[in-house]
């Protein structure tokens, strides 16, 4: 009985002394991500604004960073001649499973760095976000294809989708950590809400760790006030609009009312 305790003695020293010791040569740091500015306000004076992402990583490895709302619905319409001459809306294209907000960042294009499975795992790139999206109506993959990239080309025109490789401040490594930090521009056109920038880093065509961070975008004063009158009541609001606009157009005509009239 004493030899046993003796034994399982020793297995605790070599744990507690030299375990540590052999995997010294191999720290690494764990991944985090920092959203900065994570809390966007919107008021008279706003017209967009910048979120910055910083953290820290392993040595060695690529990033991914996006910043996107949750999914939802979206509608697309499309324009057509009716009797040969007039442009009207001839039907409408319907997506689900959608970010109304994508922006994608990389060390490196992701179709260099990732194969197409791990990018549809995780939903990075155009073409992983193409075989995510449930489209109708559509024909075949060819058509839902043709259409996503009109979908792509619409959302990009608008501000809302955005992929690019590099743009990232790296750091050198110390204590087996690596900073960097990169930033998005943000649209005045992002509506309120939550979004979430997730940071994945790759290495050898895995995603071998993410970290998240979330933004919130929120209305605030007389912009939020108008914003729940517009949509609670919407007689009062629209009240106040023509009230606005008419006293608006009776400053104008004082103003250039003033030069007289012609000789």
């Amino acid at each position: 009985m004493k030899r046993k305790t003796l034994i399982a003695f020793a297995a605790a020293l070599f744990a507690f002394f030299l375990v540590p010791v052999l995997g010294a040569g191999t720290a690494s740091a764990s991944l985090t991500a920092k959203a900065n500015h994570d809390h966007i306000t919107i008021d008279f004076f706003y017209n967009g604004s910048e979120v910055s992402v910083r953290g820290i990583s392993d040595p060695g490895v690529e990033l991914v960073v996006k910043l996107a709302s949750a999914d939802g619905h979206q509608v697309l319409k499309e324009k057509g001649k009716v009797g040969g001459f007039l442009w009207m809306n001839v039907g409408s294209l319907k997506l689900e499973d959608v970010p109304n907000l994508y922006y994608l960042q990389s060390t490196k294009k992701p179709e260099e760095i990732l194969p197409q499975a791990e990018m549809d795992k995780y939903c990075i790139g155009y073409s992983a976000l193409c075989n995510h999206v449930v489209m109708s109506p559509v024909k075949d993959p060819a058509d839902k294809a043709k259409w996503f990239g009109e979908f792509i080309s619409f959302k990009e025109t608008n501000n809302m989708y955005f992929n690019t490789a590099g743009g990232f401040k790296m750091e050198d490594a110390k204590d087996g950590a690596r900073p960097y930090y990169m930033k998005f521009k943000w649209p005045y056109q992002a509506p309120p809400g939550d979004y979430v920038a997730t940071v994945y880093a790759v290495k050898d065509g895995k995603v071998i760790e993410q970290a998240t961070s979330k933004v919130q975008v929120e209305q605030v004063g007389t912009v939020k006030m108008l914003a729940g009158m517009a949509k609670n009541n919407g007689a009062l609001y629209g009240i106040i609009s023509i009230l606005s606009a008419l006293g608006a157009g009776f400053g104008v005509g004082l103003v250039f009312g003033k030069g007289g009239g012609a000789h």
